[in-house]
């Protein structure tokens, strides 16, 4: 299942996670892994045709929740998922997911402009 992240890096910024409870990325069977990676490759090729990026990051976490997660994210900068854009320069990276919460027609848009409402994997 896949659906944006509440606190973006960038706008469109995506998780991805599985239904079934599963802690940590080492868990994770290989095949429900394929499937993730499969529909975080669908969802970059609609990032980057809809932002104009040239690249698309992609991670699996879950060091937050003790649930495995994927992370697909728009890059308008090289730095976007690095640790140092919050190392070096923690004023740039005070983001806020208040506004988002705050403005619902603002998700509804980048949803409905990634095409959430089709399923991206059979």
């Amino acid at each position: 299942m896949a659906f944006l992240d509440r606190g973006p890096i960038r706008p469109g910024h995506t998780q991805i996670i599985t239904k079934a409870q599963i802690s940590t990325f080492e868990e994770l069977p290989a095949p429900l892994a394929s499937r993730i990676l499969a529909l975080g490759q669908a969802l970059a090729l609609r990032m980057k045709a809809l932002y104009a990026v040239d690249r698309v990051a992609f991670l699996f976490t879950g060091g937050d929740v003790p649930h495995v997660h994927a992370h697909v994210v728009p890059m308008h900068e090289k730095t976007d998922i690095t640790s140092a854009r919050y190392l070096v320069a923690p004023e740039i990276a005070s983001w806020s997911s208040n506004h988002l919460i705050k403005d619902c027609p603002a998700l509804e848009r980048v949803r409905d402009q990634l095409n959430f409402v089709a399923p991206l994997v059979a």
